[in-house]
């Protein structure tokens, strides 16, 4: 951020520094030494042009009413080509190149008399000086605080010293403990202070000196700025039109009449808000920067690694031939070694590059953020405008293709070792490009293929050495019951995981790749076979908003008197399952229901009262078996606290019975049922159940309870 914070004149810390017409900073004894008197000839500006240029608005035309609109036309702004400073008087230049007036005598104060003009050291734009001179520029009260803040921190954090260091001079303290009261810096700090131990519980601080917090800085105790023309009035308002904050006698006199009027605050927080906007953008192209240049210091790594093997299996190759090959390897060498300095030289020219980019992204970054914590309306709003330009042009930088490597770290390069003795000496590289064919098998990491309850989860890679590319994998599974395979997956990640397959079924998994030039062959066939009983519990996602959850969603309740339908996680489609609730609270004798639906049943009313569920609901004395409004079966038993209800849905014989304390409520409750279903129950706040899976299919039950007609 340093560099945001100096003068472009001096190359120093900014000394009460001004706002240019163009929204560029200079010190004001720097602007004293770049303004430059205006010829006679140059003084007489065309009618309508204000006499400086000055963000401003002038009183002639507010007076005027001349609106705001053409405002920035109307400023004395023009190219250092046109301002005939050729003409001038002759002048000192400063370091970049800027001209500047010859020192003041001694004693006297340096002064840009009126009819001066004063050009930009950045952007080199020109504005005219009234009689007022400079102090007719606004002061960056702003850009002026954070510059002192930024003082007080360097001088602070260079003062606060090791305690512990033998060094000498000691070392920078990093943090203080606030336990043992002892200064730090990184090396000791590691050495006697680690974080293990009685130390585990030790406070660490920032040394003291440190930068203040956010919301602590030193705007926080300033005086509010005041209007220059109406000391001690405060700005209030802001000038869309002049650009400027404004205060209430401003607005009486008359001069912004006809102007965009907005309460300062107002246009604070839009600013603001919009220079954050902007700052995200900023953001990320920084995050991407710091990755990239973790990428291309990798890429260093790997064009030495590979130069090294390169080079290896050249002087290996070479000695096989023993005197024949011996003046041959070193120029062969020599462009191996020239292919990797070239390497080198593009990756390092990229990452400086890369480097120079990133470090004025952060420093505007870190400015913007500072100029964000500032509490001072008038003072932002005087340079937002500018700061949002500035980043969203930072942001433009970043192109497209600006972070992708120019080199990649493969060497393209291979020794033909056919030629005979008699070739010896016409021994030569040639282009490593292999032609592109399909990819190579893919190898399955059995390692990590794995299944949990109805999914499984596969893993795999190319071989080494593969120079083939990849455009992206196929995978491919079965149904579970040896039938054919069926593409689940086609992308370029080489770890997949399935869901919804059937519980206690084998499946086949194979998977092949791809690229331009086609389809390669089919790995080998892994073999997975999912659980042998259904592990679930109840699903919050789908849940009617009344449904309380607790015991990691295997216990339920309702909030509402009217009953409330809520799903398990799981779902069936072909096997035998079995799951139980357990009433755990059963008051006013309430009428809860359980069973089957699917993903899309009601949920604001009775499982069982549509077409999309099946369920058993009971009272304290009996239950009744309900589909589509329907109630049948009537059959004697019911619940109360402690009781179980049993579900069993057998999807091979394609029914669902229910069972109460292990006996059977009369015979199975609906027959041919097919599709896929998931377990489902309706309560409401009389009622509290959990839910009890994984459990093995009943093989003996008590005789069917017969139902009553």
């Amino acid at each position: 951020m340093e560099e945001e914070l100096k003068c472009p004149v001096c190359g120093s810390l900014f000394r009460e520094p001004i706002i240019l017409p163009c929204s560029h900073n200079v010190c004001l004894p720097c602007a004293r030494t770049i303004a430059v008197q205006t010829p006679e000839s140059e003084q007489h500006l065309p009618p309508g042009l204000p006499q400086r240029g000055s963000a401003a608005c002038p009183d002639s035309e507010c007076a005027a009413g001349g609106g705001g609109g053409d405002h920035a036309d109307k400023l004395s702004l023009h190219s250092e080509t046109d301002s005939g400073y050729g003409s001038y008087a002759p002048s000192l230049k400063s370091p970049n190149g800027v001209r500047v007036l010859p020192l003041a005598p001694p004693g006297a104060a340096p002064r840009a008399p009126a009819g001066s003009s004063l050009t930009c050291p950045q952007c080199h734009r020109s504005a005219s000086l009234d009689q007022r001179g400079l102090r007719g520029f606004q002061r960056n009260r702003l850009l002026e605080t954070i510059v002192q803040r930024y003082r007080q921190g360097r001088a602070a954090a260079a003062a606060a010293k090791c305690q512990l260091c033998d060094r000498s001079p000691a070392e920078p303290a990093a943090v203080l403990c606030e336990q043992c009261e002892v200064l730090y810096c990184a090396s000791c700090q590691l050495r006697c202070h680690p974080a293990r131990g009685p130390f585990a519980k030790h406070r660490l601080l920032p040394p003291p000196g440190a930068p203040a917090a956010e919301g602590k800085g030193a705007g926080g105790g300033r005086r509010a700025p005041t209007c220059a023309e109406h000391d001690p009035e405060s700005y209030s308002m802001y000038c869309g039109s002049c650009r400027t904050p404004v205060c209430c006698r401003c607005l009486e006199e008359g001069k912004h009449s006809q102007h965009d009027v907005k309460a300062l605050g107002a246009v604070w927080k839009q600013h603001k808000a919009q220079l954050s906007q902007a700052l995200n953008g900023v953001s990320d192209k920084a995050k991407e920067a710091k990755e990239f240049l973790v990428q291309l210091k990798n890429l260093l790594q790997q064009i030495q690694e590979n130069g090294l093997d390169y080079e290896a299996c050249l002087v290996a190759q070479c000695d096989a031939l023993v005197d024949a090959l011996t003046r041959q390897k070193a120029k062969l060498l020599t462009k191996v070694t020239k292919e990797r300095e070239h390497k080198l030289k593009v990756v390092w020219d990229q990452i400086n590059h890369c480097t120079l980019k990133l470090r004025q992204s952060t420093g505007l970054m870190e400015y913007c953020l500072e100029v964000i914590k500032e509490n001072d309306p008038s003072g932002f709003l005087q340079i937002s405008d500018a700061l949002i330009k500035r980043v969203q042009v930072s942001q433009e930088q970043w192109v497209k293709g600006a972070l992708e490597p120019k080199v990649s770290a493969e060497f393209d390069l291979t020794l033909d070792s056919e030629p005979l003795l008699q070739s010896i000496h016409q021994l030569d590289f040639i282009q490593m490009k292999f032609p592109v064919t399909v990819p190579p098998v893919p190898l399955l990491q059995l390692e990590k293929c794995c299944t949990r309850n109805n999914s499984v989860t596969l893993a795999w890679r190319m071989p080494p050495l593969s120079h083939n590319p990849v455009e992206g994998y196929i995978l491919e599974l079965d149904d579970g019951d040896g039938g054919q395979f069926r593409e689940v997956y086609v992308g370029k990640e080489t770890l997949c995981t399935i869901d919804g397959l059937h519980f206690n079924s084998t499946y086949n998994a194979r998977v092949k790749a791809f690229n331009s030039s086609g389809v390669g062959p089919y790995s080998k066939t892994v073999i997975l076979q999912t659980s042998d009983v259904a592990w679930f519990t109840f699903d919050p996602s789908s849940a009617h908003r009344d449904i309380v959850l607790s015991n990691d969603n295997q216990t339920a309740t309702c909030n509402s008197y009217d009953d409330r339908v809520v799903l398990g996680t799981a779902a069936f489609s072909k096997g035998v399952h079995y799951w139980e609730l357990h009433v755990d609270r059963y008051d006013n004798h309430p009428d809860p229901a359980f069973g089957i639906a699917r993903i899309n049943v009601v949920k604001d009313m009775m499982l069982g009262k549509d077409d999309k569920a099946w369920a058993m609901y009971v009272d304290n004395n009996r239950s009744w078996f309900m589909h589509c409004n329907s109630h049948t079966n009537r059959t004697e038993g019911g619940v109360s606290k402690g009781a179980t209800v049993g579900v069993l849905l057998d999807l091979n014989k394609h029914n669902l019975t229910f069972y109460i304390n292990g006996q059977q409520q009369g015979p199975p409750a609906f027959e041919n049922i097919e599709g896929v279903f998931m377990p489902a129950l309706s309560l409401n706040r009389n009622v509290q159940v959990t839910l009890h899976t994984g459990l093995e299919v009943p093989q003996c039950v008590k005789q069917p309870k017969l139902p009553n007609n």
